[in-house]
């Protein structure tokens, strides 16, 4: 459905990964590698979804991620997703690259918020957003630590993205006819106000970032471990490092006082050809031997990937795709769809495993390739 609202340009950006893809379409299809050992003969009254994340009680054991611009998917953007995981009672988390301000996501949300950090605009621009994200109650703070260029997308160049995002008008005409046969979302995008600046990210002296200015300014904003120190300096709650492929990383991580790390590949976006997330979770789990939370994020689109996440050792996931399909069909309402069709999921999986918690789920439930579990 989105695919049919949505301009080529927009969908394939929303859709597509790194290079010829081929890490995008591992991280869905390694889930395929995990079998189900069931408990039969079981039964239950009720199936209890709830988890614990960095103190906070969240009702399944899935969390938003961070969706860049998301508010040319849909004009409901970061708030409408934030408002949708609130009344499901899990967690949002709000991408540097959004087009609402962090204080309009923050009040649209009755659920747990995280602020995802870039160094977009340099530490003082950052230290600017981390100062606003504490005044007004982000509970913890994620570091993304894989960009340091942006992945070769190959899809966005050759739909024009730059120039839909870009001021010449003259750039966008030959992808006006692709553009115009999606009415409805270019009606939405204009009354929207167009391309949004970066309101999270406010340049000293000049103002929020424009929109078009993210690619180049990554490659200027590159996160070292040495930056958590200053991080830390400015933010006095929790870190969440996200980005994390290896073990080695994983126990860097710990070291430098993260409360917790996100297993991800960003999504297949960013370097092509590393390991599916599922397929490295169980060794970072063994790295990191319960010191910090671990959760992980890249090919989660059913309730039963979810559920063998959670029996390889992951705390919760986060969704990117799954959600974000949802908002560009219907805004608000099309996260909550996709919530809760995910959530029925999990619940349907955990009753034909035999178990009546996520608490229960272990690794004893599964079997998947011993290259998997052997370090």
């Amino acid at each position: 459905m989105a695919q049919e609202r949505l301009p080529k340009v927009v969908f394939d950006y929303l859709d597509g990964g790194a290079e010829a893809e081929t890490t995008l379409r591992e991280n869905t299809r390694a889930f395929s590698d995990i079998q189900f050992l069931p408990r039969q003969a079981v039964a239950f009254d009720q199936c209890d979804l709830r988890t614990r994340v960095l103190g906070h009680e969240i009702s399944l054991p899935v969390i938003l991620a961070p969706v860049g611009y998301s508010r040319l998917m849909h004009p409901a953007g970061e708030a409408g997703a934030a408002a949708a995981a609130g009344s499901t009672g899990t967690g949002y988390i709000l991408s540097t690259i959004s087009g609402y301000a962090l204080e309009q996501v923050k009040a649209a949300t009755s659920g747990p918020t995280w602020y995802q950090l870039y160094l977009l605009g340099g530490r003082e621009a950052a230290e600017g957003a981390i100062e606003r994200a504490r005044k007004c109650g982000y509970s913890a703070l994620v570091i993304t630590i894989d960009t340091p260029v942006a992945g070769m997308r190959e899809r966005d160049p050759r739909n024009g993205m730059k120039e839909l995002l870009g001021t010449n008008p003259f750039k966008k005409l030959p992808y006006l006819p692709e553009l115009l046969t999606h009415p409805s979302w270019v009606a939405s995008f204009l009354l929207d106000g167009g391309v949004p600046d970066l309101k999270n990210v406010v340049l000293p002296g000049k103002g929020p970032m424009p929109l078009t200015d993210v690619a180049s300014a990554l490659s200027r904003a590159v996160v070292t471990w040495n930056d958590l120190s200053w991080i830390r300096q400015s933010w006095n709650g929790p870190i969440v490092v996200k980005g994390v492929l290896t073990a080695d990383d994983a126990r860097r991580a710990v070291d430098h006082g993260a409360a917790a790390i996100v297993v991800s590949n960003h999504g297949g976006r960013q370097l092509d050809g590393v390991d599916a997330t599922i397929r490295a979770l169980p060794n970072i789990v063994t790295a990191v031997n319960k010191q910090i939370q671990v959760l992980m994020d890249g090919g989660i689109r059913r309730g039963s990937d979810v559920v063998k996440a959670l029996c390889l050792g992951a705390e919760a996931v986060l969704i990117g795709r799954a959600y974000a399909y949802g908002l560009a069909v219907a805004g608000r309402a099309g996260v909550l769809r996709a919530i809760e069709i995910i959530r029925s999921d999990i619940e349907r999986t955990l009753r034909l495993l035999g178990c009546a918690s996520v608490n229960d789920l272990d690794v004893s439930l599964v079997r998947c390739p011993k290259e998997w579990t052997q370090f």
